[in-house]
């Protein structure tokens, strides 16, 4: 019977990833950002991801093809460009969030809390976190569209863009990023924990610890949900960080770039990139649940 309950959750997960890149393809896969080792392991599609999002409708490339050129013009190295500031950056953020969601910020003095309280709490953690790492988001944003050699390193790169455009830069995109980040991690973290405690409350009422599949599965299907809910905000936030990497091109503002993606691209440009982010993400993220649950259980941690 639970296993019966973990393919019935892994079936429906892939159904709804397979339908919606079908939907977008259109016979181009280019139309649709755990812990540290997911990161060093998945970040070449980051960097495909950033390429995807900063094409243009007239410019249109594959997965195949983005890596295809990525390799060419700076070599395999190229494929984790940006992944030493990626590594600092996603410590401190995920250390944060599960940090900031564990104290229930608007918890109650219930013994569980609803979803909607978990909803909210999600929410605040993840704007939380962002908040204190973004300036480290945009410098891997632009390290990772960065030509090779263009930067020696993190450093050089920072210094690069404080000179040339000043403090603000650093926060460039950051508007965007904060209505994605609330309904992403508020999604995120509100289904993973309601689906992990409905599996408990019904296969498993004399153990707290669900197991690893059952772990995977729902860290898969709210990364997948969370994703839907706020992609379009993140590519936005994304081609406003590339927007200062293409000297003499206007800088437009949040809602000045999502009606141009619809006017030049259609609805379905605001999806450009999803497939590679859901191959990096939800990985990532079911691991990064799997560990945080079982360093909570190992730490004596009790989540209401």
């Amino acid at each position: 019977v639970r296993m019966g309950f973990i393919k019935l959750m892994l079936m429906r997960m892939f159904s709804m990833v397979l339908s919606i890149l079908s939907s977008t393809n259109k016979g181009h896969m280019s139309v649709p950002s755990g812990p540290l080792a997911q990161h060093l392991e998945r970040h070449h599609l980051t960097d495909l991801k950033n390429d995807l999002v900063h094409a243009s409708r007239s410019n249109f490339m594959g997965i195949a093809g983005g890596f295809a050129q990525m390799i060419r013009e700076g070599g395999l190295r190229s494929l984790w460009r940006g992944n030493g500031i990626n590594v600092l950056k996603i410590a401190p953020e995920s250390a944060i969030k599960f940090m900031a969601y564990e104290q229930r910020l608007i918890g109650s003095n219930q013994e569980t809390l609803g979803i909607l309280e978990r909803l909210v709490s999600g929410s605040l953690a993840g704007a939380i976190a962002q908040s204190s790492i973004y300036p480290m988001e945009v410098l891997k944003t632009r390290l990772a569209l960065g030509r090779t050699g263009q930067y020696s390193g993190m450093k050089d790169c920072a210094k690069h863009i404080f000179k040339k455009e000043g403090l603000k830069a650093f926060y460039k995109g950051y508007i965007p990023n904060m209505l994605g980040i609330i309904p992403y991690a508020g999604i995120d973290l509100a289904v993973y924990e309601t689906l992990k405690n409905s599996w408990l409350q019904r296969f498993a009422t004399d153990s707290a610890d669900p197991g690893v599949f059952v772990l995977l599965a729902c860290g898969t299907m709210s990364s997948t949900c969370g994703q839907l809910a706020s992609y379009p905000l993140a590519l936005v936030r994304t081609r406003m960080q590339a927007q200062a990497t293409q000297e003499g091109s206007p800088q437009m503002t949040m809602t000045g770039l999502f009606r141009h993606i619809v006017r030049t691209e259609g609805a379905i440009g605001l999806y450009r990139g999803l497939a590679p982010n859901f191959m990096k993400v939800i990985p990532a993220v079911s691991i990064s649940y799997v560990v945080y649950e079982n360093l909570k259980i190992t730490l004596g941690v009790q989540s209401r």
